[in-house]
């Protein structure tokens, strides 16, 4: 992680954002300093030992930072070369997620090449499904199918409590191994679905355009709702905690498709136990980050604040510097570049990213895209998007 150190206060901030530094490098034993002449001015930048909090976390906390830290959701997979030749190998998404050693390659992928300042675990919100009697699969071309959704209060008394340790030890032992492999330079992240959405997954057998099934039995039979909700809460609870005790450095929430509730819907529905999970997560892991992520969440920011998590992420719906005016600024915010934005040119790209950057401002900012990235994105662009992120300076 770095300290820069700037010899003239000449520098506009539109300088800062686009200079294309001319880099010298020294190596004392503890740290590493990088000098870069811009314009005539020197910029010195040190690069202190792996023992220093990655920038990540000191963002999220308001620490004074250089750039926004940077990483992209599902920037593991999908448009990657490496990750589509191991797919040739392992066809099964299953195969690939829930082996501790393939978890580790396809979660290092994007490190290799791109150093972003987030490394996610590679993983999917419904893996914790089978350790709760829950039968599913992941199927290419179909997505998720759950093969049993249960429809009433006796189908909901089946679901049993999540043991991470007995059900899903590659998790924890990925993480580990993560921990190590990225050795601080970057901050290791591990994620869970949200009671609400792992829900709507489980009770609409897999995904869904309407929601029907969800919204029926919740209009209808919500104390059935609200004992499968209370029992994915109870579980996510644990979830996160043996995540951060295997390794993570900051939990990210995915409630995708609580906005598809009204507002009176999502404060009975989901705030509820999103807030029972972050009370009960601070109390035992007091300084883990706990980022919230919800598709579509411009109608929601407010009720997502009151949550208590660390960092709300926008998608690309909301304007940046809007959302962070109905947030407040005590709260970190990521996002929230449109994925399609890396379909464009490099000027295109760059551009977003610095208007983006701007209107954010410099504290508690995790630049990011507003959703996961898109299948056939070109690698390039997502490379350009890493080189030109990296290279702002405040």
């Amino acid at each position: 992680m770095s300290i820069l150190q700037v010899s003239t206060s000449s520098l506009s901030s539109s300088t800062l954002l686009s200079f294309s530094p001319r880099i010298s490098l020294s190596s004392p034993k503890s740290s590493r300093i990088i000098r870069c002449s811009v314009e005539g001015t020197t910029v010195t930048e040190r690069k202190v030992s792996a023992t220093t909090e990655p920038l990540l976390l000191r963002a999220v906390k308001g620490e004074v930072v250089d750039r926004p830290p940077v990483w992209l959701m599902r920037q593991a997979g999908r448009y990657m070369k490496s990750y589509q030749t191991l797919c040739e190998k392992y066809p099964s998404f299953r195969d690939r997620s829930e082996n501790a050693d393939l978890v580790v390659e396809i979660s290092l992928q994007p490190w290799k090449v791109f150093k972003p300042d987030g490394v996610i675990l590679f993983s999917d919100i419904l893996t914790p499904l089978s350790g709760m009697n829950i039968p599913f699969d992941i199927v290419k071309g179909k997505g998720p199918i759950i093969f049993n959704p249960p429809q009433s209060a006796a189908d909901v008394d089946q679901v049993r409590e999540f043991i991470p340790e007995e059900s899903v030890p590659y998790v924890g032992e990925a993480l580990k191994r993560l921990r190590n492999e990225v050795n601080n330079e970057a901050a290791v992240l591990g994620f869970v679905g949200a009671p609400f959405t792992l829900s709507s997954y489980v009770i609409e057998g897999g995904s869904s355009k309407n929601f029907t099934q969800i919204k029926r039995l919740a209009f209808s039979q919500p104390k059935v709702l609200h004992a499968l909700l209370q029992k994915f809460t109870t579980s996510m609870i644990t979830y996160i905690r043996y995540q951060a005790d295997s390794g993570a450095q900051a939990v990210q929430i995915f409630d995708s498709w609580a906005t598809e509730l009204s507002p009176v819907d999502f404060e009975e529905f989901s705030l509820p136990y999103l807030k029972q999970i972050v009370e009960a997560v601070k109390q035992t892991h007091p300084n883990l980050p706990l980022i919230l992520y919800a598709s579509g969440s411009g109608g929601l920011l407010e009720r997502l604040a009151r949550t208590g998590v660390d960092v709300v992420s926008l998608d690309w719906t909301v304007d940046m510097a809007e959302g962070r005016d109905r947030l407040g600024r005590n709260i970190a915010v990521q996002g929230n570049v449109d994925p399609g934005v890396l379909f464009g040119s490099k000027e295109f790209i760059t551009s977003r990213i610095h208007d983006t950057v701007k209107k954010a401002g410099r504290d508690k900012h995790i630049l990011n895209l507003g959703h996961g990235i898109k299948v056939g994105t070109p690698e390039e662009n997502v490379a350009h998007f890493f080189e030109v992120a990296q290279g702002i300076r405040y």
